[in-house]
């Protein structure tokens, strides 16, 4: 342990976000930075604790309490060794993870938990800047082959373990650029697109080949990737969007928010994007209270919107951590994110009923207010409160509803069993009912965390290891 005292002499405070005005104009990430001081000093108020709740609350298992440590201790180069032990990506969950450790630190018990988040974030930036982070091509070759389709999180740790391991691994990604949707999804103000290059590059040192535009399952037979490859892995996420089934839904102007947010990554990467869907000089209206609809609302207000209200079915969630939701579990709590910051109407227990329009365009969006009690089954039940019923002017809604689960595609090409959620089946080394055929990340537990699915893609590349070769040494995550 670092300072014994810090947590007693030493507040948690966190980096200024820029102005709002100033991000406003531009896409580039919005958060601060301490200098390598002030990172120290927050690092220093780990209280290295005979049993740290922060490995159970973040799913990588990180060894959070050493690198503390060692940042506060000033060895920089350690922290990144140890960092990165645990996570093939900090940069990425340093930037776009909610921080599920940072609600399981012991110190928030009855004080602000450590800055964990942002010092896993400086800690990374500063081994890119000092070139720290260097490909690990592997001492000798297997010759064996695996199909890794989707480039998301868990497809790139998967494929650069097994890479690290000694296999030929091959990437397959649908859209034109590598990086699922930490590529096109998450807007450019939450995590530059260079990170991605940067990983591609060490990967591609490493012996990964990537093949952008390929859709398997699509253009491409998975039936004749599992014939071509020794292993195949499905880490495609989960895409299929729900919708909203209710008069209206026809009309233009209502899209899917991953309809929406890929076009803006699109035009800061240079792209040209004919007929792009903006919000400028609109009203918007975003169904979702979720991460995806706080990222629709942070591009609307960047397009210049004229107006943006975000709806959210369930009611609005307490202030703090309630008895239902004690230490060290993940709380349902209000947060306000940066882009709440940047300007919204937000509203909870609002049940949309009908959009209207003239001419096949939206104008309208008919919603009533609810009341949440609860039902016979002891669940909570909505009912709609007499004489709530409204409407408001909308001539753009984003529908940020989550998603149902992963592509069609693919998972019948193979003849794989599905569990009662859509997504693939397969048992504890990740494998599907198909010998050889692998699945990880959102294909296999449903819509989750960017850290989850970091962790699938590593424990499954275990999996896929031991299919081939008989035994396995890559680490086991330190959760199990």
């Amino acid at each position: 342990m670092g300072k014994i005292t810090g947590f007693l002499e030493i507040e948690r405070t966190l980096p200024a976000r820029r102005p709002v005005a100033e991000r406003l104009k531009d896409w580039r990430e919005l958060e601060g930075k301490f200098d390598d001081a002030g990172l120290q000093a927050q690092g220093a108020r780990c209280m290295d604790c005979g049993i740290p709740f922060c490995h159970k609350g973040c799913p990588l298992g990180n060894i959070i309490p050493d690198w503390n440590d060692l940042i506060y201790r000033g060895r920089w180069k350690d922290a990144i060794e140890r960092l990165h032990s645990t996570n093939n990506f900090p940069e990425f969950t340093g930037r776009i993870c909610p921080a599920p450790c940072e609600e399981a630190c012991v110190l928030n018990i009855n004080d602000s938990p450590v800055t964990i988040k942002q010092i896993e974030k400086q800690t990374i930036d500063h081994a890119l800047r000092d070139g720290w982070v260097v490909p690990q091509p592997p001492a000798a070759r297997t010759g064996k082959t695996v199909a890794v389709v989707g480039s998301g999180p868990a497809g790139l740790a998967c494929a650069q373990q097994l890479a690290r391991a000694g296999h030929l691994v091959t990437v397959f990604e649908r859209d034109d650029r590598i990086g699922g949707l930490l590529r096109y999804g998450i807007p450019d103000f939450k995590m530059e697109k260079h990170l991605i290059d940067f990983r591609m590059r060490q990967m591609e040192a490493e012996g990964v080949t990537f093949k952008a535009g390929v859709n398997v399952g699509g253009s491409v037979s998975a039936e004749d990737l599992a014939e071509e490859f020794d292993a195949v892995v499905l880490a495609a996420g989960a895409t299929k969007p729900r919708d909203l089934a209710i008069p209206g839904r026809e009309l233009r102007g209502i899209h899917f928010a991953m309809d929406f947010l890929p076009q803006q990554n699109k035009v800061v990467a240079g792209d040209a994007v004919a007929d792009q869907i903006l919000a400028t000089g609109k009203h918007v209206i975003i169904l979702g209270g979720g991460d995806t609809g706080s990222d629709c609302l942070g591009t609307s207000n960047r397009h210049g919107a004229a107006s943006v209200h975000q709806f959210e079915l369930l009611p609005q969630p307490p202030d703090g951590r309630t008895a239902e939701m004690p230490w060290p579990y993940w709380p349902m709590i209000l947060r306000t994110s940066s882009s709440h910051e940047e300007g919204v109407i937000r509203d909870w227990s609002i049940n949309t009923k009908a959009f209207h329009g003239a001419d096949g365009k939206v104008g309208e969006l008919e919603a009533v207010r609810l009341e949440w009690v609860t039902g016979s089954n002891g669940r909570p039940q909505m009912k709609e409160i007499a004489g709530s019923e409204f409407r408001l002017k909308a001539d753009l809604v984003l529908l940020a509803l989550g998603f149902l689960g992963p592509e069609d595609g693919p998972i019948k090409q193979l003849g794989l069993k599905t569990d009662e959620r859509s997504n693939v089946a397969a048992d504890a080394s990740y494998m599907s009912s198909r010998p050889g055929v692998f699945a990880c990340g959102d294909a296999r537990r449903g819509q989750s965390l960017v850290v989850w699915a970091i962790w699938e893609g590593r424990e499954c590349a275990r999996g896929v290891d031991q299919f081939l070769m008989g035994h396995t040494d890559l680490p086991a995550s330190p959760m199990l």
